[in-house]
């Protein structure tokens, strides 16, 4: 494998039919990279909930995918309205999503806790009316 693998996708803001496409893509690549199915399945669960993020609250955004022999990083950003309470919205079953989004079977509140439960590393900066970037890595066993 070459020092990194980098890959770029712009997600689609209200788009449900490509929700997920970028992960997809990612994990697809991991597999094929021999990566362990547990690591896989780690980063996969993890990059869906911040994607679906972007696609719900943000009209879209940009992922960035980073992928080495020992780790993958993500970072997704969007120029979204914002997160008003970091430390609030990290709590399982709090969310804004409306009640559209509800009946998709979406926002029940658990993308950040799970992002944060299947990573290694988790970072989330976010101000309001400017956006949010969300930073994970998983390092491969």
């Amino acid at each position: 494998m070459p020092d990194a693998i980098h890959m770029e996708f712009d997600v689609a803001g209200n788009n449900f039919v490509s929700a997920g496409a970028a992960t997809n893509h990612v994990k697809d690549t991991l597999r094929n990279l021999g990566i362990p199915n547990k690591d896989v399945r780690r980063i996969a669960i993890a990059m869906y909930e911040a994607e679906i993020n972007m696609v719900i609250h943000a009209c879209g955004g940009k992922a960035y995918v980073d992928i080495y022999a020992d780790k993958v990083e993500v970072l997704l950003e969007d120029k979204g309205k914002g997160i008003e309470n970091i430390e609030l919205a990290m709590q399982p079953g709090w969310s804004t999503a409306n009640d559209d989004i509800r009946d998709l079977g979406f926002g029940a509140g658990m993308g950040l806790p799970n992002i944060k439960k299947y990573t290694d590393e988790f970072k989330i900066e976010s101000e309001v009316g400017k956006g949010t970037k969300v930073y994970l890595k998983v390092n491969f066993s």
